[in-house]
């Protein structure tokens, strides 16, 4: 959300690094001095460090990533593991501790601070292949998604859907999702949180590090720069939107984010929800074996590199979501 960005930038007048990190585009330089000039304004923001894109490619990125792991493929992951935790035996609130805290108060700040395999790393031996039996079963599904998001975005077909959407909006208002089982039992539980005993699902980290590994090798496949790949399938998710996920919840999130971005996650998560459940899960529950390639391809990835490189330059305090801000934050009530 805007107002705990801007208190992470804002941070940064008395810690050094305090800020988000920055994208920038020159399409044309006649003066010689636009990369200067857009370096400065990064500086003044408060932006620790830069990531050089162009505006074609950030375009097709920051639409696809939030459609994908930064909003819609959490929002459909949390839905997805929450009824088959209960299916398993699960209470309501044990579900949804498994499913959506273990990612947002667990998973990812390993991520954050240690890179994408740090997660599978740091497990025992049988945790290792509960996650490699969830990855190996859920990277092709999720993969089926984002390909056809990165489709849709690209050709202009998904904002036209969101401009043809606008135009109705007067006649069909966007309601909330916070009213539904899961984000009513959420609420409940982070009322009751005990932070510092958050589990980490093994099950639950394999679906979600699986789907972040097939965004960020759709948008690889599609040439787009590491840096930019990096930003919009790990750093955006683990240090900016799941920090306020876990700290209001991902219905909130979802219920007031921007237009471009709510459209897309309410469209694409019930996808995300059905594939994993009609593919992943029966595959896992049908004892299919875990493909040994795609694990390999996990454990060997290049991008690992990239996101270590980005853990160091990450700010040095984590973002602040509740402390006062001068930017106003708007809630859709």
């Amino acid at each position: 959300m805007g107002p705990s960005v801007r208190r992470l930038y804002e941070q940064g007048k008395e810690v050094n690094g305090a800020g988000i990190n920055a994208s920038f585009a020159v399409h044309q330089d006649k003066s010689g001095k636009a990369t200067d000039l857009a370096l400065g304004w990064g500086v003044a923001l408060g932006s620790p460090f830069m990531f050089e894109t162009t505006l074609t490619s950030e375009y097709c990125s920051d639409i696809y990533g939030e459609r994908g792991i930064l909003l819609g493929a959490v929002h459909g992951i949390v839905e997805s593991l929450y009824r088959r935790y209960q299916r398993q035996g699960m209470s309501p609130e044990q579900a949804f501790i498994e499913s959506c805290e273990s990612i947002t108060g667990n998973i990812v700040k390993i991520i954050s601070t240690k890179g994408i395999k740090a997660v599978y790393d740091g497990l025992n031996d049988d945790d290792k292949k509960i996650f490699e039996e969830a990855y190996s079963a859920s990277y092709m599904p999720a993969k089926e998604i984002l390909q056809e998001i990165y489709d849709e975005v690209s050709s202009g077909n998904e904002i036209r859907t969101v401009i043809m959407h606008g135009k109705r909006i007067n006649k069909f208002p966007v309601g909330k999702i916070d009213g539904t089982d899961t984000w009513q039992v959420g609420e409940k539980v982070r009322e009751s949180r005990d932070e510092e005993n958050i589990p980490l699902n093994p099950f639950t980290a394999g679906v979600y590090v699986a789907t972040m590994m097939a965004q960020i090798d759709v948008l690889l496949e599609a040439g787009h720069p590491y840096s930019e790949v990096v930003n919009e399938s790990v750093i955006e998710a683990v240090d900016s939107l799941c920090p306020y996920m876990h700290y209001r919840g991902v219905a909130f999130m979802v219920d007031n984010c921007s237009f471009t971005a709510k459209t897309g996650s309410r469209k694409w998560a019930p996808r995300f929800d059905y594939i994993l459940d009609q593919l992943a899960y029966t595959a896992v529950d049908n004892g299919k074996p875990v493909d040994e390639d795609i694990i390999s391809a996990f454990q060997n990835h290049r991008v690992h590199a990239a996101v270590t490189a980005c853990c160091e330059l990450r700010p040095s305090v984590d973002i602040s979501v509740g402390s006062a801000s001068s930017t106003k934050e708007i809630v859709i009530e």
